[in-house]
């Protein structure tokens, strides 16, 4: 019997045993679930900065974790090893909620502020996310999204009582370009504004040469952006990126560093925090 996954905007629609675009949800026996529940590919302890996030709690440390799978197909992934293989191919280790969340905890007297969950796209297995957030939560400490922004509403509604900051990667500001990476605006603008309403929210956006590196889209990005006021009333952080070769993009060369800062520039005009990044 085919089930239609709800998490994002694909609504996989899948057979028994079948996996979906985002390598980590699958029917089984007639329920989806989440393959990667619990499977962690990577965890370090972060700089919050380096999530990015620069407006909350800055120099403080956090533990990030990161599983496997993603339902975008950006191909200048830089976490491609793990965002773009499936249970099969991807090393993982165990960790329980509870485990995650003692060691967490753990690393509290280190300057440690919570769990991040990053890496690869979190919101595929939201269900661990959620889990975890609680007992990370209760235990008095943050809960830090770093995510895509392309799940569906109601998947937000479930995490946002947990959730503290989150950093939404906005790719750039054309439905052609999402396009390209298999994902909707749409659903990100809308992500975005809901998620500003109730915690602590900074975007991302990594400046791709001949993709989305024109000023009159970085103008009416910003515009976008100015328009949607945060949980405090204030304008939202951008972090204005630049690109690397990296995956299936060898061929482009790194962003000329005067264009990020053209760019960041022209953000300001709109937007009271603005950062340049990998410069």
């Amino acid at each position: 019997m085919k089930e239609v996954c709800q998490v994002c905007m694909h609504h996989c629609s899948l057979n028994s045993g079948q996996t979906g675009i985002c390598r980590a949800r699958k029917n089984e026996n007639g329920q989806i679930v989440c393959t990667n529940y619990g499977q962690i590919t990577s965890i370090a302890l972060d700089p919050i900065e380096k999530k990015p996030l620069n407006m909350f709690y800055p120099g403080s440390m956090i533990l990030s974790v990161g599983s496997f799978g993603c339902n975008l197909r950006c191909p200048f992934c830089q976490n491609y090893e793990i965002s773009m293989v499936d249970s099969e191919n991807a090393h993982t280790i165990e960790m329980t909620p509870r485990m995650l969340a003692d060691k967490a905890l753990a690393y509290k007297d280190t300057g440690n502020i919570g769990v991040a969950y990053t890496y690869n796209e979190p919101l595929i297995g939201w269900e661990y996310v959620r889990d975890t957030a609680v007992l990370v939560k209760a235990a008095g400490m943050k809960n830090v999204l770093v995510t895509n922004g392309t799940a569906e509403l109601p998947i937000l509604e479930e995490l946002l009582p947990y959730i503290d900051a989150m950093n939404i990667d906005l790719k750039g500001f054309s439905q052609e370009y999402y396009e390209k990476l298999d994902g909707s605006l749409e659903t990100v603008k809308k992500f975005i504004i809901r998620a500003a309403a109730d915690c602590h929210v900074e975007l991302t956006t990594l400046i791709v040469p001949g993709e989305n590196d024109e000023v009159s889209e970085m103008e009416e990005e910003a515009s976008w952006i100015a328009s949607v006021e945060d949980s405090a009333g204030k304008k939202i952080p951008l972090h204005v990126t630049r690109f690397f070769p990296r995956y299936h993009m060898l061929d482009k060369g790194a962003t000329d560093i005067a264009q990020i800062h053209r760019l960041a520039d022209i953000a300001r005009k709109r937007l009271n925090n603005v950062f340049v990044g990998n410069c």
